[in-house]
């Protein structure tokens, strides 16, 4: 295993996980939903504050997708134009789509970061049972964070398959690409 796939199959590991910690967020946001509808219907004391633990399980389940799904590139693309212009036309418009997306999140975790610390300067609270929302979107911004070097290894690896004609050592985590359909 070479040092990119090396590097792509430890960052998957990483990404999985941090994928697997929000899906257990999304399941326990399930079972208070659960809990708190049966608790209605029965006239059962209900979880008080239902909304504020939403408010701040809610943003980690979603930020934790975003890394994964950065190194899979299972976002939203068109590829006519790499599938009809082959392999090299392909690796050069996948690198730059990389790189604008490393832009992209790059200006967005800036964006997070200010946001965070706005959080903590002001004191800002869950409206009714008070949950301090810093310290939880210092956890979300962390997961945007890592989007950085997950996404500056994915522009690495389309670059270097522009530059060098080579596979770019992502076929395996991005199927649909034309590198995984020619690899099939």
């Amino acid at each position: 295993m070479g040092g990119t796939a090396a590097l792509a199959a430890r960052l998957d590991r990483i990404t999985q996980t941090v994928a697997l910690i929000g899906f257990c967020g999304l399941v326990v946001m399930a079972l208070l939903i659960f809990y708190d509808g049966s608790a209605r219907y029965l006239d059962l004391p209900r979880v008080t504050g239902f909304s504020d633990y939403g408010e701040v399980v809610f943003p980690i389940v979603i930020a934790s997708c975003f890394p994964a799904g950065l190194l899979r590139q299972t976002n939203i693309t068109v590829r006519f134009l790499g599938k009809a212009g082959g392999r090299r036309v392909n690796a050069v418009l996948e690198a730059f789509a990389a790189v604008l997306t490393l832009a992209f999140f790059a200006v967005l975790v800036w964006q997070f970061i200010a946001l965070t610390a706005n959080y903590g300067a002001g004191g800002r609270t869950t409206r009714t049972i008070g949950i301090p929302l810093a310290p939880w979107w210092w956890l979300v911004t962390a997961i945007m964070a890592l989007c950085v070097p997950v996404q500056a290894f994915v522009a690495y690896a389309w670059t270097r398959a522009a530059i060098f004609g080579r596979p770019s050592g992502l076929g395996s985590f991005a199927d649909d690409t034309l590198e995984g359909a020619e690899a099939r």
